[in-house]
């Protein structure tokens, strides 16, 4: 298939700018792939979807404060964004404006931080290294700003909600530029309310990259590559997980996240297998999905490697048809927006 045929018309005043008051309150729409039904419903009815044989699987990620405001030497106002750590205080980043930074051109921020630019790659991300007296990431707790998606328009100023609401409930394990966004709809309340029901609740880490962000840059989508991510999944959770399947039980994934840790995870035989590494699994349509049952998901961009993701799980024809209905009924899009139930 071609990227083209994931497209959609999105009005702009869909694209959530801020959270709901309250996480739960969120709009939900139940896709049931066999009946190929739609239905609205809202998040904190969700434990009602479950059953308490399932599995839920969280991805317990924390997001990192990964922007930077600084100077150059001459002055000029410099955003970094930080991408990836490549060795201790040395960093791929994304950088506004780029054009400025030239080989050995110094960076400052507060708390006496100063990056020197060591070069830059074909596709305009810059490395830098970072030099500081004290402990680097104390300093980015202190200065740092919540990375939030560029679709999201705030003033260097204006981030102090998110930093709270821009990470999840069980957000555990620091390590992601991004926020597993379909776990941001949990409270601690509607946790023990699905605990409480039977439901075994079990927790992957997969530190959201780049690669949520980078738009496919092809136009056939045998071709197309996301961006490896670090994830890790226990000897426990795989064990859970392995007799939930052999006893034919749900396994619920909380975000396409958690579904890319899982299928990345499984062998040939289906069996998910514990460990940490890349997962570099690229879900495209004819993939046959050999851990995840049912998806709850976040309304994704269009054109998008996460849009071409949830419609191999769910089916093409029935994903135009959700997302149709999501615009038409005014449902709110991407990371602080409403979410989806594919069971």
């Amino acid at each position: 298939m071609r990227i083209s045929e994931f497209d959609f018309e999105l009005p702009a005043e869909l694209i959530a700018q801020t959270p709901t008051e309250k996480r739960e309150n969120s709009r939900m729409l139940i896709v049931d792939r066999h009946a190929e039904t739609l239905s609205d419903e809202h998040f904190y009815n969700f434990p009602q979807f479950l059953e308490k044989t399932d599995v839920l699987v969280l991805n317990n990620t924390k997001v990192f404060p990964a922007r930077l405001f600084g100077t150059s030497e001459t002055g000029a106002k410099i955003e970094l964004f930080l991408v990836r750590e490549l060795e201790n205080k040395t960093w791929e980043t994304l950088a506004r404006p780029a054009r400025r930074l030239t080989i050995g051109k110094k960076i400052l921020f507060g708390e006496n931080l100063t990056a020197t630019v060591l070069g830059k790659s074909a596709d305009g991300h810059v490395f830098v290294e970072f030099e500081s007296e004290k402990d680097f990431n104390e300093i980015l707790e202190k200065i740092g700003q919540t990375p939030l998606p560029p679709y999201i328009k705030r003033g260097s100023d204006n981030f102090a909600e998110d930093r709270e609401r821009y990470q999840t409930v069980f957000a555990k394990n620091r390590g992601a530029i991004a926020a597993p966004t379909a776990g941001l709809h949990f409270t601690p309340q509607i946790l023990e309310e699905i605990k409480n029901s039977g439901v075994k609740i079990v927790e992957i880490t997969l530190h959201v990259g780049y690669g949520t962000f980078e738009p496919v840059r092809v136009s056939d989508l045998a071709e197309h590559k996301v961006m490896p991510e670090r994830f890790e999944i226990s000897e426990e959770t795989a064990e859970i997980l392995n007799r939930a399947k052999a006893e034919n039980r749900r396994i619920i994934a909380v975000g396409t996240t958690t579904t890319r840790a899982l299928e990345s995870s499984s062998d040939e035989t289906g069996k998910i297998l514990a460990g940490s590494g890349l997962a570099d699994l690229t879900v495209v349509p004819g993939y046959k999905f050999k851990a995840v049952s049912a998806l709850l998901t976040n309304f994704h961009l269009p054109q998008s490697s996460l849009l071409v993701l949830v419609s191999t799980f769910a089916g093409y024809s029935l994903t135009i048809k959700a997302y149709k209905r999501a615009v038409e009924s005014r449902y709110r899009f991407y990371s602080y927006g409403d979410c989806m139930l594919i069971i």
